[in-house]
């Protein structure tokens, strides 16, 4: 058919061309701006998936940073830390320095009391001058603020808490009780020895050391106790004189401290021949409860020669549902969500049931690491306060103490073996902060840095295969649009002249 008024075929030749047109235009943008999705018209379901991606992309960005920068405050923690370590151990040398009495002047043990208020001074201010863009790391800033503490907590750490209510309540449930190790010798009296020449030799042994003591005749328990007491320093071991009667007297051996790692050994090396009436020469012993006596055997016996031994136990129990590590009376759990520690008196220790420690009201130091805002992503830190006011325990002191004028100055030589236990507990809650801190840099922050880089990786990798233009396929696709385009071309140009070849009809 031919018609000269409607040219279909130019028609549609118009309309492949706007197609292939079209085609070019696409190739040609994705190829110019590198991006396969430019708008929403390109892939809607894609679009939607990349900017997903991209928002991921950009918190993950954001979660790195936050982990270099907590990286950056705990170094300058750490810096701080190990300058207060470096002082306590100089401080400790000046202690065992100034004990030696004799042979040391009085201006001379002045001179080392003016190096230890020095370094006191020093300590403080460096607690003091430690900061992360002004802030404080070191003077208990970011300390974790406690209250309704019981008054049967003695001391306390919170070194961690994750909670999103406005407190946290720390509570206990001590499931076993903490005991010191403990024996008994039970005597009739003073002693009697069938030799007055001979003497009641016994090895007392205990978590830091053992002593030989001997003793003669007619020297009453509470003599005996004396000098087992004079050498608990030595032996970690402590001996009260009691009667239980009119005729029998006891001599009762307990370690200093409580938990597993305390025992108390007596080793019968001669007992002379000890005479009396019944119910003396006995050698008692407690496994677990000082008040729990339980016969081990006579003065004169195999077991007594060989030596007896009691072991004290650890306290145990649950913190907040947790399981928690009893060390002697101290109690410790580390989670994710909690990480303290606290230590209970004599009788909570020894009392089971519920028990009530303390509620976190606030504090710590809190670090984004991950990209997601919630509380699983966050990690609570606790830096503790390390002045000299706070460094130390409250059964021994803290170290301050030791200024002068204080308790334990070495100008008046009060107590030096009090003073260097305090020195020692300052020395272990400093280098346990920066073990504490140390493996957060290494385990939490370096992982987290590891972890987000890779996800950050995998993540526009993602975007990428979404969202980007596969160059290879859209130059193919660019060459295949351009012949389209000319062959289009050289067709329209065709179909509008067919309309002339109707005048040859007309003749």
């Amino acid at each position: 058919m031919s018609r000269i008024n409607t040219n279909v075929s130019s028609l549609t030749a118009q309309r492949v061309l706007g197609q292939n047109n079209a085609a070019l235009g696409t190739s040609l943008e994705r190829l110019s701006t590198g991006l396969r999705i430019s708008r929403g018209k390109d892939d809607p379901a894609g679009l939607i998936a990349s900017e997903n991606l991209r928002a991921e992309k950009a918190a993950i960005t954001a979660a790195i940073g936050n982990s270099q920068r907590a990286d950056q405050v705990v170094n300058i923690a750490e810096g701080g830390l190990q300058e207060v370590s470096n002082l306590l151990t100089e401080l400790q040398g000046l202690l065992t320095t100034s004990a030696n009495g004799a042979g040391l002047a009085e201006s001379e043990k002045e001179a080392n009391q003016l190096q230890i208020d020095s370094i006191l001074q020093t300590i403080d201010r460096v607690a003091g001058a430690t900061s992360f863009q002004g802030t404080k790391l070191l003077n208990g800033n970011f300390d974790y603020q406690v209250n309704s503490v019981s008054s049967s907590v003695t001391d306390f750490e919170v070194r961690g808490a994750k909670f999103d209510t406005a407190t946290q309540a720390v509570s206990a449930v001590i499931t076993q009780s903490a005991q010191q190790g403990g024996l008994l010798l039970s005597f009739g009296g003073a002693l009697d020895l069938t030799d007055a020449d001979s003497a009641f030799t016994i090895e007392i042994s205990g978590s830091l050391g053992s002593r030989e003591l001997q003793f003669s005749s007619g020297q009453t328990v509470a003599q005996i106790a004396t000098a087992i007491n004079a050498v608990t320093s030595v032996t970690g071991v402590t001996a009260t004189s009691t009667s239980s009667g009119t005729t029998v007297n006891n001599v009762q051996l307990a370690t200093s401290d409580f938990g597993s790692n305390e025992f108390v050994s007596v080793d019968i090396i001669d007992d002379a021949g000890q005479t009396g009436g019944s119910g003396i020469n006995t050698y008692t012993a407690d496994f677990g409860d000082i008040s729990a006596l339980t016969l081990a055997g006579d003065f004169d016996s195999a077991a007594a020669s060989n030596g007896i031994r009691d072991d004290g136990q650890d306290i145990g129990g649950t913190i907040n549902g947790l399981f928690a590590t009893g060390n002697g009376k101290e109690l410790a759990v580390n989670s994710d969500f909690l990480d303290v520690k606290f230590t209970v008196t004599d009788t909570a220790s020894q009392t089971l049931g519920a028990l009530a420690a303390f509620t976190i009201t606030g504090g710590g130091a809190d670090f984004q690491l991950a990209a997601k805002v919630d509380i699983a992503g966050k990690v609570s830190l606790g830096i503790g306060d390390i002045s000299t006011r706070k460094l130390g325990t409250s059964d021994l002191g803290f170290l301050d103490d030791l200024a002068s004028g204080k308790s334990f100055n070495v100008v008046d030589g009060n107590d030096l073996d009090t003073a260097q236990d305090i020195v020692s507990a300052a020395i272990d809650k400093v280098s346990s902060t920066r073990g504490r801190l140390g493996a957060f840099q290494k385990n939490v922050v370096g992982a987290t840095i590891r972890s987000l880089g890779v996800a950050f990786e995998n993540t526009t990798a993602a975007e990428s295969v979404i969202r980007d233009t596969d160059f290879a396929a859209e130059t193919a696709a660019l060459t295949r649009n351009q012949i389209l385009v000319q062959a289009s071309t050289n067709i329209l140009s065709l179909a509008n002249q067919q309309p002339q070849q109707v005048l040859s009809l007309l003749g």
